[in-house]
């Protein structure tokens, strides 16, 4: 499984200016073939800080998500807002254990 994490600066208004491209990606993104789990969620102790989780069964997932329409539609929506990508990383992964 491959767990990817990132970060990104939310300029003034961008989450509102950007939330119809956000949900379309994100409801978009769980219907692919080999997602896992898709999600994006703001900071607590810093509102213009978004954090983004991915879970993918391999890298053959990962890269046709790449390949996507709403991948590059989504690309695209970035590009007209003020969104900054800080970091973007990859990890190998198991499936993961129950703590309690």
């Amino acid at each position: 499984m491959l767990i990817v994490l990132a970060s990104a600066r939310l300029g003034e208004g961008a989450l509102e200016a950007g939330r119809a491209a956000l949900n379309a990606m994100i409801t978009a993104s769980r219907a692919e073939e080999g997602c896992i789990e898709y999600a994006y969620s703001i900071d607590i102790l810093d509102l213009s800080m978004l954090r983004i989780v991915e879970k993918w069964v391999d890298d053959a997932a990962l890269v046709a998500h790449f390949q996507t329409p709403h991948m590059a539609a989504f690309q695209k929506a970035l590009g007209e807002l003020d969104i900054s990508i800080i970091e973007v990383k990859k990890f190998q992964a198991d499936e993961g254990a129950p703590l309690m």
